[in-house]
Order: C-alpha cells, then sequence, then structure tokens
C-alpha cells in the first residue's frame, strides 16, 4: 500500500511528537499496558517504523476507551484507543470486525496508530449479544484456586480466566458470578475459583472475589 495514499487519510490535528499527555511513551502504569497513553506520541521523527497488519477486534469498550486487536501473524494482542477510531471515522469496533491497521511498536506492545480499513460483515452487533444459555449443572474437579481475568465483557455475559500459562481457559459466565455475589470481573483482577469440565470447555462453578489481590497485570 503506498506511502501516499496512506498520509492522505485523515491525518490533519495530528501531533507530531510536540503533545503532551499524562504518560511518556512507553510508560505504564504497574508494569501493565497504559491503556491512556497518546497513540501519536513521538511519531512525527518515527513516520517508517509504523508496520501494517491485518487482524480481528477482540474486544472494544468504547466506556473504558480502548480494546485489542488479535494479528493475523501470531503477534500479541494491539492495542486500539478510541482517538485512533474517531480520528479515522468510526464510532466503535465490534468484536469480530477485520481490520487493517498500521501500529507502532511501544515498551510493552504494539499500539494502532491509524485505522485504515475495517470490515464488519464478520462482526458481532450488540443486539446479537445475549447471554448464552448456561443452565448447565458443573461439577467442580478442582480445589478452590487462584487464577487471574483474561477478559470479561458484561454486555456478552461471559468471559474466561487463566490459571497459568500451559492450563486450560476457564469459561465463566454472568449466572455464575451474581450466583456468588458478583457483578463484574476486570481484566487482570485474581479470583479464587472452582471449575470443571462442562460445554464450553473448563467452567467456573464457583468464584469468589480474592482479598488483597496484587497489583493488575496486563490485559
Amino acid at each position: 500500500m503506498g506511502s501516499d495514499g496512506l498520509e492522505s487519510k485523515k491525518v490533519g490535528g495530528v501531533p507530531g511528537g510536540t503533545g503532551t499527555t499524562r504518560l511518556g511513551a512507553g510508560e505504564f502504569p504497574g508494569g501493565g499496558r497504559d491503556t491512556a497513553i497518546n497513540p501519536f506520541q513521538g511519531l512525527g521523527e518515527a513516520g517508517a517504523s509504523l508496520v501494517e497488519i491485518t487482524g480481528v477486534i477482540k474486544w472494544f469498550d468504547a466506556s473504558k476507551g480502548y480494546g485489542f486487536i488479535v494479528p493475523d501473524n501470531g503477534w500479541p494482542d494491539v492495542l486500539l484507543h478510541v482517538t485512533v477510531l474517531r480520528r479515522d471515522g468510526y464510532q466503535t469496533a465490534y468484536e469480530g470486525a477485520r481490520v487493517v491497521c498500521e501500529c507502532v511498536q511501544r515498551a510493552k506492545g504494539h499500539q494502532a496508530f491509524r485505522i485504515l480499513s475495517m470490515d464488519e460483515s464478520t462482526a458481532i452487533h450488540p443486539a446479537q449479544m445475549l447471554p448464552p444459555r448456561t443452565h448447565v449443572s458443573v461439577t467442580p474437579t478442582s480445589g478452590l484456586e487462584r487464577a487471574q481475568v483474561k477478559w470479561f465483557n458484561r454486555l456478552r455475559g461471559f468471559g474466561f480466566l487463566t490459571c497459568g500459562e500451559g492450563t486450560p481457559d476457564i469459561f465463566v459466565h454472568m449466572e455464575t458470578l451474581r450466583r456468588f455475589g458478583m457483578t463484574e470481573l476486570r481484566p487482570g483482577q485474581y479470583v479464587l475459583v472452582r471449575y470443571g469440565p462442562g460445554s464450553k470447555g473448563m467452567m467456573a462453578a464457583e468464584i469468589h472475589p480474592e482479598t488483597g489481590s496484587p497489583a493488575l497485570s496486563s490485559h
């Protein structure tokens, strides 16, 4: 894709490294992704460092102002900030939409800089995101284990936990949360869970908040 075409697409108003942000390039609170970082900072002198990727929207939360893209090339998730979407003419990004974007390397991973195109024909619109029926009895086969939230979508009503590398993801439904007095999970949060095999692989049968959890990691 020629550079002339890319440069002419809605680049007005993009800071060239002189804008100010609350955090400098590469600074990530608590060692995780800095979701408040200015995606345009430092690009004036480093335009050549932009890399074009294609991928799929993993999730995007407009209220939080960011989400993530799963690249087709096997890279780790790419951070997508709402300011990039809005500047390039998009109001939001639906899960499952295919996207072509330019991204820039930051200290803790790649971050989207410019949206070149987005195909929503494969996306899941919020109107379709009804919580699945999970009135399935899950018999726990584990003890009460410490797990971390990979992601959780309140609109869809479910998410996934992990007990660490090499372990299967644990599906957790909103109904299970409510049953144990919880209303939401945050990515990076630690919980205590009992789980067992179910219709969606390993499924949480019991879940509790962990008191005094350590600092949150990245997404």
